[in-house]
């Protein structure tokens, strides 16, 4: 179960540029709600893939988004939300003016001060994204999003119970998506996989260095 946190709104110190209609979005796989567009921020709950969301204003110059899903407001990563555009699905990412979704500024250090003013991690996050922006944008508009593969019980249970230091990369954490390569992996006893803490959440990979299963 994820918990709604008290505290420091995001929102409290973005600056909107523009106030245009919300408009709808579907996750193309599970995706974490956070509580800040950052990857350091709290997972409120986890959107599960095609549901539906509505996005209110979308950070400029950056990958996240707020929306509302069940009632709950927080933030997601775009590039995993698609809406309509002439009856045709299309990435948010990248297409947030064609959608005239709201805009608002926030750069890295607002980003990292009100994860350290809210009581969250504030990390330093790599210079590489998972699985890169771009790259997990054109997936998504050729339907190439992997489904999780089926990992033996023990061996998620190996990670549950061998927690590491946490890492942040910018991006979010979905089955599919590839690990920088200045991430460390460790390697899972007696099995193909290796697994990572990253942004907040154990990560099992394959030897290709994708994501295999986020364990929730």
């Amino acid at each position: 179960m994820y918990a709604k946190i008290a505290g420091l709104s995001a929102a409290a110190i973005l600056t909107a540029t523009t106030s245009i209609a919300a408009t709808n979005a579907t996750a193309t796989t599970d995706l974490n709600l956070r509580s800040m567009p950052d990857p350091r921020g709290e997972i409120l709950n986890v959107i599960p893939g095609e549901a539906m969301v509505e996005v209110q204003e979308c950070v400029l110059d950056a990958a996240w988004c707020k929306v509302t899903f069940e009632g709950t407001q927080g933030w997601a990563y775009s590039p995993y939300l698609t809406a309509s555009i002439d009856s045709e699905p299309t990435v948010v990412y990248q297409n947030v003016e064609r959608l005239d979704v709201a805009t608002v500024d926030m750069n890295e250090e607002e980003r990292a001060g009100a994860a350290a003013v809210g009581g969250l991690t504030a990390g330093a996050i790599a210079m590489s994204a998972i699985g890169g922006p771009a790259a997990v944008a054109g997936a998504l508009a050729a339907g190439a999003v992997a489904g999780a593969a089926t990992v033996p019980e023990r061996t998620v249970t190996y990670v549950q119970s061998n927690p590491l230091d946490p890492i942040y990369v910018e991006g979010e954490v979905v089955v599919g998506a590839g690990i920088p390569a200045e991430v460390s992996l460790v390697a899972v006893p007696e099995s193909d996989y290796q697994y990572a803490y990253l942004n907040g959440t154990p990560v099992l990979v394959d030897q290709e260095r994708k994501i295999v299963r986020v364990v929730r």
